[in-house]
């Protein structure tokens, strides 16, 4: 291990050295794994990663350097990034960049030589929790209190931080979709696009009468980091909207919202789902789909439905802890699901539910 002696230290007390390659301001963030082999740097710039440090289970990263076209948003968003091994040498045709020098040049810590599979097993034990990245031989007693007046995630609002500024727009046909970005990924507003939609992408704070003033057919909810139930304004426009008919279709973050609006509660898992392996079943067929996962709070409820909430079908389960994974209404033309259906990283089974939306709005693509 080469570098200037640094470490993660974790609420707890636990703490894990390493090095980092050049001078760093300590880096505070909720400390998270990630079970993905491959696709880092969508890992890096999905804004669902707002506020957190993330951990590599991967042993190597860094392989195939960085491009331009595997950006899920302008920038890195994560705090930093934990390692065992920063590859020193990248080769892929498509890389314009190493990983640690794009990285570096946007001021985002890299920790490596950690024992990562060591930190991931104490994260799995004892929950994922707030940390610090910090230069040093061993944390001093001023970086403790620093972290110990960190941001907590429960209660914290991010997708206010997370969203864009103003609306913009992508594709000139098809059904007219507007989006609500908490936190969008881009390979989503991709997704629709090739779906055959005109997307119109909109901040998280959008009224529900600016929406209808946009004359959609239909209403995506996406991604986006932090904690759902502090998202409390926008329950009220969301079921405004889906009482009103709207089509909407949520993801992630967007499945929560559509959740706590219809009466139901939301939780913070021990150390959430973070990955492109998470088994899910669809209760409707019975048939399993291996997807992409990002996220730390989950909707309260199981097979039987959603406490609270009695106008929600669940729809798919996760099979590793029988948390909700997915929910349609009863009688509005409204679904959700927790993963990941664009990927980016991650398996394809769950891409169909684009279309499916676009029938929902009981309208043909013209793509």
């Amino acid at each position: 291990m080469t570098g200037r002696p640094a470490f993660v230290l974790l609420e707890d007390g636990t703490w894990f050295k390493g090095a980092v390659a050049a001078p760093i301001p300590p880096a505070f963030g909720e400390v998270v794994f990630t079970t993905n082999m491959t696709g880092y740097q969508e890992t890096f710039t999905d804004p669902s990663y707002l506020g957190q440090v993330v951990v590599m289970t991967a042993p190597m990263i860094g392989n195939c350097g960085v491009n331009p076209e595997d950006m899920e948003s302008p920038r890195p968003q994560v705090s930093g990034v934990v390692v065992r091994e920063l590859a020193r040498r990248h080769s892929n045709w498509r890389a314009t960049e190493s990983l640690g020098g794009w990285l570096g040049r946007h001021k985002i810590p890299v920790l490596t030589g950690v024992d990562t599979r060591r930190l991931t097993r104490h994260i799995r034990s004892k929950g994922a929790m707030r940390g610090v990245i910090a230069e040093g031989e061993a944390p001093t007693e001023a970086i403790r209190e620093s972290l110990r007046n960190s941001p907590n995630m429960a209660g914290l609002d991010l997708a206010s931080k997370a969203t864009v500024a103003k609306p913009y727009e992508q594709g000139t046909t098809g059904p007219h979709v507007v989006a609500f970005d908490f936190g969008m990924k881009r390979n989503i507003v991709d997704m629709l696009d090739a779906a055959g939609c005109r997307v119109t992408v909109v901040p998280a704070t959008t009224t529900a009468a600016e929406v209808l003033k946009l004359s959609p057919d239909g209403v995506f909810l996406s991604n986006g980091p932090g904690d759902p139930a502090a998202v409390t304004y926008a329950l009220p426009v969301l079921r405004s909207l889906a009482e009103g008919g709207l089509p909407i279709f949520g993801i992630c973050l967007g499945h929560q919202l559509l959740g706590l609006a219809f009466g139901g509660s939301t939780v913070k898992l021990p150390y959430g789902h973070r990955g492109g392996n998470h088994p899910v079943k669809d209760l409707s067929d019975g048939r399993v789909l291996i997807t992409t996962q990002n996220h730390g709070f989950a909707l309260a409820g199981g097979e039987d439905g959603v406490p609270g909430a009695p106008d929600l079908v669940v729809t798919h389960l996760n099979l590793n802890d029988g948390t909700v994974e997915g929910l349609r209404h009863k009688t509005l033309p409204l679904f959700a699901v927790q993963y990941h259906p664009e990927a980016a990283p991650g398996p394809h089974d769950a891409y169909p539910h684009f279309a499916q939306f676009v029938r929902s709005m009981g309208l043909q693509s013209d793509r």
